[in-house]
């Protein structure tokens, strides 16, 4: 470890380029020297990355750039003090997750209460106890690691729907904003309702209102109703997961949204069943209850054609009745494509 020395104020080095191995990295803000190096040295000596402040400002840059695992700040410094350092920290996005840890010679309970509100997870008293910091340190440590990584099994969860063509997306139910969506999900909101928005299409908003704000309370065994919409050949549908935020008026809500069309239907039987594009369209519309005319007249074809490509599709599939044929596409479409009605 190389960190900065404590009394030598020196520009914030880039994030980059700094090596902290497995440690972890803790960024110690204060104005007075003596503070940093009592600190500096007991935590490097315990194996944590350290970077130091001595000022509001500079805080600030070291905390964007390193996006340290957590940071010592002290309250009262010249200049901006630690109130307003924390309440930047946690007004930025790129830094609101890193929890803060106050230290100060203040005890009276307002001044207490105020680091609190300014984003802080604890505070310390001065004079500073590096064993109490240090203890302190660990819990909301153990904390954040367990919310990172919370978030990355989140995510890759979320990546994995997309995957499988699932795409899910965060709602408030309260005003219908987007909390977040996936790659997926923003594109088919954008194919489906055009140029996005900060808010859920109405059609979405009026239906979760309805399931979930002026709806009874869901139990946990039933299965809200699902909302789909119709564009010609193709469906959305959206189906209500779990609640992702508090219940204040309905709280935040996970979407999982699937398109399902003719096309990919009758592209999927076509795989499964290694038919050609023909004899997969017309398995598709005996499927749909369609008689040879009617199918006929849907390809182009004469009834006798779609005869033939029916006796063909048959045969691959080994059995001797539409009804049979019908009941193996069936169950073959509703694993696919689990929101298919027939």
């Amino acid at each position: 470890m190389n960190p900065t020395a404590p009394d030598t104020p020196s520009p914030a080095p880039a994030a980059p380029g700094l090596d902290r191995g497995d440690s972890d990295l803790v960024l110690i803000v204060d104005d007075v020297p003596d503070n940093l190096a009592l600190l500096h040295d007991a935590l490097d000596e315990s194996g944590y990355t350290v970077l130091v402040a001595t000022d509001g400002q500079a805080a600030l840059q070291r905390a964007a750039q390193a996006l340290p695992d957590i940071i010592l700040l002290d309250a009262m410094m010249p200049g901006m003090d630690g109130f307003e350092v924390a309440r930047r920290l946690k007004a930025s996005p790129q830094t609101r997750h890193i929890p803060v840890i106050f230290m100060t010679g203040l005890t009276e309970t307002e001044h207490l209460v105020a680091a609190l509100e300014a984003g802080g997870v604890d505070y310390v008293t001065k004079p500073i106890k590096p064993r109490e910091v240090m203890a302190r340190m660990g819990v909301h440590l153990t904390a954040a690691r367990q919310a990172r990584q919370d978030a990355r099994q989140a995510g890759q969860a979320r990546n994995a729907l997309d995957a499988f063509g699932y795409a899910s997306v965060t709602v408030r139910a309260r005003d219908g904003r987007l909390v977040w969506q996936t790659p997926l999900a923003r594109e088919l909101l954008k194919n489906w309702f055009g140029e996005p928005t900060p808010y859920a299409p109405e059609e979405v908003q009026v239906w979760l209102r309805r399931v979930v704000v002026a709806g009874e309370p869901l139990e946990i065994a039933a299965e809200p109703p699902r909302l789909a919409i119709e564009r010609g050949a193709s469906r959305l549908t959206f189906r209500l997961h779990q609640q992702a935020g508090d219940s204040e008026g309905g709280g935040d809500w996970l979407l999982v949204m699937r398109e399902v069309s003719d096309a990919k239907i009758i592209e999927s039987m076509q795989l499964a069943f290694k038919l050609t594009a023909r004899e997969a369209e017309v398995l598709y519309w005996v499927v749909k209850g369609k008689i040879n005319r009617d199918i006929g007249d849907i390809l182009g074809a004469s009834p006798a054609t779609v005869k033939k490509h029916l006796e063909r599709v048959f045969a691959k599939l080994g059995v001797e009745t539409r009804t049979s044929a019908a009941g193996m596409a069936m169950n073959r479409i509703r694993q696919l494509h689990p929101q298919f009605e027939g």
